[in-house]
């Protein structure tokens, strides 16, 4: 599995990837491939101040529905569109094409707190 160094994670299962004051979030490989086949994603928090570890929105798998967790206090700017109609790219390419939500951080420095990619790898045994 793969589990970019450049990244931060959170011990829900999300990556994020700071540019300057915002971010880019979606979900590990790790995750995606305990989900399964993504089938929808449903975010529906844009412009919406969201707190560190409340919920931004759900992931549907063709066997459960998961909520997406933001990793830092900031405000959703922008969600995938590319998802409504492929929502399969999480599955392809999650630290891609399969990106969530763009943020912008509150305080970017929060992101300091959040696992590295070795320390998530600990946390999921790999």
């Amino acid at each position: 599995m793969n589990f970019p160094s450049e990244l931060k994670y959170t011990k829900d299962h999300e990556w994020i990837r700071v540019e300057g004051e915002e971010a880019v979030i979606g979900i590990t490989e790790f995750a995606q491939s305990e989900l399964g086949d993504i089938v929808f994603i449903d975010i529906d928090t844009v412009g919406d101040d969201v707190s560190k570890d409340e919920v931004f929105g759900t992931i549907e798998a063709v066997k459960t529905v998961s909520d997406l967790f933001m990793p830092a206090n900031a405000t959703v700017l922008t969600v995938n569109e590319q998802l409504d109609a492929n929502p399969e790219l999480v599955n392809n390419d999650p630290y891609g094409e399969g990106w969530m939500v763009r943020i912008k951080l509150e305080n970017p420095s929060d992101v300091e707190s959040l696992l590295t990619a070795e320390g998530y790898k600990e946390l999921i045994g790999k």
